[in-house]
């Protein structure tokens, strides 16, 4: 492989969903021995939070589990479709968003949901927003994110020869 495989998880805000896949994805490619073949990050599709931390709980449920999540928000750029390889959006709502900034077929056909790479979720299943709930939330989120994150690094591994 002649470069890293670029991946980029998307929510909103970029304080709950999006950093805690990019923490789980990070989390399963270091135990695969693979950190040098992956550039990972997040994003949110609206800037609300760009700067802030994860939010407390996102960051509780990952040390929970183990698992790092950490970072700062930032807002998902048309630019970034140039610098990823796979966009994964949390939900319908994001991936239509992200849909609609592609400059072209192309870069919206990098979005996938990121559950669609659970073949035991429902078409379409999302990743919940736990930000309006307790942490109890969070922790079915981090469950939720490392079951797809298993599929989605077992599918690059085979497309890539990893």
């Amino acid at each position: 492989m002649s470069s890293a495989v670029r991946v980029c998880f998307v929510c909103l805000g970029n304080i709950c969903r999006s950093p805690t896949a990019e923490g789980v994805f990070r989390h399963l490619v270091a135990d695969a021995g693979l950190t040098d073949s992956f550039e990972i990050d997040s994003a949110g599709t609206a800037s609300y939070h760009t700067g802030d931390a994860p939010d407390v709980r996102a960051r509780a449920a990952g040390e929970r589990a183990g698992i790092t999540v950490n970072g700062k928000a930032r807002q998902f750029l048309a630019s970034d479709f140039t610098r990823f390889d796979y966009v994964i959006a949390m939900d319908f709502s994001n991936q239509a968003n992200l849909r609609r900034l592609a400059p072209d077929h192309e870069a919206a056909t990098k979005v996938r949901l990121l559950r669609s790479f659970d073949p035991a979720a429902a078409v379409n299943a999302p990743i919940p927003d736990p930000y309006y709930g307790d942490e109890a939330g969070f922790d079915d989120v981090l469950e939720l994110c490392r079951v797809a994150c298993h599929h989605l690094l077992a599918g690059i591994r085979a497309k890539h020869g990893l």
